[in-house]
C-alpha cells in the first residue's frame, strides 16, 4: 500500500507540473480505438469551485487543441494482449494529435476498462487534533480506514473520500475549518488487476511517455455523460464498449460503485460474423449501416447486400433480410444488458432515490437500443452523450467518446482522493514501517 500510495503521489505532483506548463494529453485504450485529445490550459477558472472536496491543485479552463483516434490492435476485453501492436496503435494516435496540436507532449493521463474492477466501502474515525478541522485531521481519518484484504495481485485504483460526519452531523461534503470534537469519514476504493496495470504503464513508457495518472474508464464515462442533478441524487452509467461494458454508480457527485461485464460491441460484430459467414469487417459494416435490435413488418422484405471479394460471384451476391441481421444481434445485446441488470441488483441500485440509468460508449448507438434497454433494466432509462468541453472536434462528441472527454474534465477538476492528503507516518498499513519511522525520528 505503501508503494502504491507514493506511485500515486508522484503521478499528481507529475499532472500539477504538466498542467502548469500548460499541455497536457488525454489517452483513452480502448478494446475498438485508441483516442487521444491534447488540452491547454489557460490557468485558473473565472467561475467558482464546486462543492465538497474538490481539487487541491486547483480548477483550471482548459481547451482541446489536437485530437486523433486509430483502430486498436492487440488489446482484449479492455486489456492488452499484444503489446508490440498495442504499443504502435498509441504511436499513431499521439503522434497524429501531435501534428494536429503543432505542439509536443511528454505527459499524459490514460484511462482503461477491464482489469475486473471490485469496489469496497470503507470507514474510520479520529479524534481531531485541534478545535477545528484540517487537512491533517481529514488525512488521519482516511488513514483509520482499514483496507481489506484485496487479494494478491490487486492494486487500489481510486481511493475517494464520499462522505463525512463530524460528531453527530453527517452528510458534510467539506468539514475543513468547521469545530468539532471527532471527524469520521466514509471512502470508496476501487481496485483492479495489478499485472493488466502495469501492463498500461509499461507499454505507455515505451511510446516515451510519462503517466501522469491512471483512471476508470467506467468512472470518467460516468463524469461525463451524468447530468450534475444524476449526479446528486443517484444514477447508474453503463458505458457499453468494445471489448467490455464499464458500470458505476454515482450519487452526492462521488462515485460509490465500479464493475465490468466482460461482453461489448465486439461481440456482437463476432456472431454477425459466426451467423452469416462474413469477414470481421463486412460484419462491423452491416451492424454499423443496418443493425438494430427490434424488428417490425418492414425489415423482413428489406434486403441487405453483404458484398464480398471472394471471387465466388454467387457468394459475393448474397443477401440478407434486416430481420434475420436483428435476430442475430439481440440476444447478444439483451445478454450484456441482463449481465448489467445483475451487477446493479448486486449493489443495491434500487434503494437509491433516483434510478436513473444512462447508457453510453459506442455500442450504445445500436438502433432501438433505447426501446429494449427500458424493459430489462426499468423505466428511466436515457442514452448519454458526454458534455461539450472547448474546442472539442465534432467527430469527437459522440457517445463513443465518453471516457476521453470524462478523462479531460478528471484532469481539470480532480476529486481529491487518498493520496493527496499528507498521510501520517502511523497512519501506514504494515507495524514494521511505523516502528521504522518512529526510530528514525527518535535517533536522527
Amino acid at each position: 500500500m505503501t508503494e502504491l500510495y507514493q506511485q500515486q503521489r508522484a503521478m499528481r505532483a507529475m499532472r500539477s507540473a504538466a498542467i502548469q506548463r500548460g499541455v497536457i494529453a488525454i489517452l483513452d485504450i480502448g478494446t475498438s480505438k485508441i483516442g487521444c485529445l491534447v488540452l491547454r490550459f489557460d490557468g485558473p477558472e473565472q467561475f467558482p469551485a464546486s462543492d465538497g472536496v474538490g481539487s487541491l491543485a486547483g480548477q483550471s479552463a482548459f481547451r482541446v487543441i489536437g485530437a486523433a483516434t486509430t483502430r486498436s490492435r492487440g488489446l482484449r476485453f479492455g486489456e492488452i494482449d499484444a503489446m508490440a501492436e498495442t504499443e504502435r496503435a498509441i504511436r499513431t494516435a499521439v503522434q497524429q494529435a501531435q501534428k494536429m496540436a503543432q505542439t509536443r507532449v511528454d505527459h499524459v493521463i490514460a484511462t482503461f476498462s477491464g482489469a475486473h474492477p471490485r469496489s469496497y466501502g470503507l470507514a474510520g474515525s479520529v479524534e481531531l487534533l485541534g478545535a477545528t478541522v484540517s487537512e491533517d485531521d481529514i488525512a488521519c481519518a482516511l488513514a483509520a480506514c482499514e483496507l481489506p484484504d484485496i487479494g494478491q495481485g490487486r492494486e487500489v485504483l481510486h481511493a475517494q473520500p464520499v462522505n463525512f460526519a463530524l460528531d453527530h452531523r453527517t452528510g458534510l461534503a467539506d468539514p475543513r475549518g468547521q469545530a468539532g470534537n471527532r471527524l469520521s469519514v466514509d471512502m470508496h476504493v476501487l481496485t483492479v488487476d495489478a499485472d493488466v496495470v502495469r501492463n498500461a504503464l509499461y507499454c505507455i513508457r515505451r511510446c516515451d511517455l510519462e503517466v501522469a495518472g491512471l483512471s476508470s474508464s467506467a468512472y470518467a464515462s460516468g463524469i461525463s455523460s451524468l447530468v450534475e442533478d444524476e449526479q446528486e441524487l443517484g444514477a447508474a452509467c453503463i458505458d457499453m464498449g468494445g471489448g467490455s461494458t464499464g458500470l458505476s454508480i454515482f450519487i452526492k457527485k462521488h462515485m460509490i460503485y465500479a464493475d465490468s461485464v466482460r461482453l461489448g460491441g465486439d461481440h456482437v460484430t463476432s456472431d454477425i460474423s459466426k451467423g452469416l459467414h462474413v469477414p470481421w469487417a463486412t460484419a462491423e459494416r452491416l451492424k454499423n449501416f443496418y443493425g438494430g435490435v427490434v424488428a417490425t413488418g418492414i425489415d423482413d422484405r428489406e434486403q441487405i447486400e453483404i458484398g464480398g471479394q471472394s471471387g465466388d460471384w454467387e457468394k459475393d451476391r448474397r443477401t440478407v433480410s434486416r430481420s434475420e441481421l436483428i435476430g442475430i444481434m439481440r440476444p447478444r445485446v439483451e445478454e450484456i444488458l441482463e449481465e448489467a441488470r445483475l451487477r446493479l441488483d448486486a449493489a443495491g441500485f434500487e434503494h437509491l432515490p433516483s434510478q436513473q440509468i444512462v447508457l453510453t460508449g459506442g455500442a450504445s448507438q445500436i438502433p432501438g437500443l433505447d426501446g429494449l434497454a427500458p424493459k430489462i433494466l426499468g423505466q428511466q432509462v436515457r442514452i448519454g452523450r458526454p458534455l461539450r468541453v472547448q474546442g472539442l472536434p465534432q467527430a469527437a462528441t459522440g457517445p463513443g467518446f465518453a471516457s476521453a472527454v470524462g478523462l479531460c474534465l478528471f484532469a481539470a477538476h480532480p476529486q481529491d482522493e487518498w493520496w493527496d492528503f499528507e498521510v501520517p507516518a502511523d497512519g501506514y498499513t504494515g507495524r514494521s514501517l511505523r516502528w521504522a519511522m518512529k526510530w528514525f525520528k527518535d535517533n536522527w
